[in-house]
């Protein structure tokens, strides 16, 4: 099992930044890959931006060139900065790892609100 425990959402105004984190826990060796999804009132659940063990990542195009994913590998923290934040970023971004075989975690959320 891997438990997931998002953190830094907020209340910010357009233009602004903020930076989430996400800490890993449990059974961590079998993860392969974590990442950022994104849901918005009355849309689907989608994807931010992904990184694999081996450092590749993977960008929504929506937020390429505003957003940055990253990993402390010490610390099983995988961050997610937000630059240039857009009121259509509003929505709740969950932290996600996948594991070799297969599995899929789910932090519970955390809320990013950006005004206009």
């Amino acid at each position: 099992q891997v438990q997931l425990v998002e953190s830094g959402g907020g209340l910010v105004q357009a233009g602004e930044s903020l930076k989430l984190a996400c800490v890993a826990s449990g059974t961590i060796f079998s993860i392969d890959a974590m990442g950022w999804y994104r849901q918005a009132p009355g849309s689907q659940r989608e994807l931010v931006a992904t990184m694999t063990n081996g450092g590749s990542t993977n960008y929504a195009d929506s937020v390429k060139g505003r957003f940055t994913i990253s990993r402390d590998s010490a610390k099983n923290t995988v961050y997610l900065q937000m630059n240039s934040l857009k009121p259509e970023d509003t929505a709740v971004y969950y932290c996600n790892a996948n594991t070799e075989i297969g599995l899929a975690y789910w932090g519970k959320g955390t809320l990013v609100t950006v005004s206009s």
